[in-house]
């Protein structure tokens, strides 16, 4: 899938990749991710994507997050936003599709092939418009799960596929480990 001289970037869609892993019951070791990528290619960076909710005294988010900006990983957030819907339930709204979007075309005279950790359709028309400026394009998630992560449009317009539940075998994280160290 990757061939060792090709520049590649990680971009990660962090609540997307945590609802993918969920799905499937699986704990990435995101120190594991790093070193799996690393030996298939020249790893020129991996980003991280994700909203957070200001004025939150603790957020469950925030040992990972700074793990990951301490450990190898750009870390981009955003705020979210709350809001109250129709029949009065508090929710959190925080997409960082244009983030992403504009990262990975932005830095696309950089790299040769993009890996897109995002399951979400939205992201079809980008991995189209690399494949215009001659990138490669891998998209990972899962179609394992009852209800696919993976939209079948974006499926289609990548040029590979990578299952997270394959994936999960090599950089997934042991239980017995989980246990003994905090969310790294």
């Amino acid at each position: 899938m990757f061939d060792p001289s090709e520049k590649i970037v990680l971009f990660m869609d962090g609540a997307n990749l945590y609802a993918t892993a969920k799905a499937l019951g699986a704990e990435l070791d995101y120190r594991r991710m790093l070193a799996e990528f690393q030996s298939q290619a020249y790893l020129l960076r991996a980003y991280y994507y994700t909203a957070l909710v200001e004025d939150q005294e603790y957020s469950s988010i925030r040992p990972l997050i700074d793990w990951l900006d301490y450990n190898g990983y750009t870390v981009v957030t955003k705020p979210a936003k709350e809001f109250v819907d129709f029949q009065g339930r508090r929710k959190i709204k925080g997409n960082m599709d244009i983030e992403i979007t504009i990262d990975a075309l932005d830095l696309s005279d950089h790299y040769d092939h993009l890996v897109l950790f995002s399951g979400d359709g939205d992201f079809t028309a980008l991995v189209a418009a690399l494949q215009k400026r001659g990138k490669k394009v891998t998209v990972v998630s899962t179609k394992a799960t009852a209800s696919p992560m993976i939209s079948d449009d974006l499926r289609r317009q990548a040029d590979y596929f990578m299952d997270i539940a394959d994936l999960a075998k090599s950089v997934g994280r042991d239980p017995a480990e989980s246990a003994k160290t905090p969310d790294k």
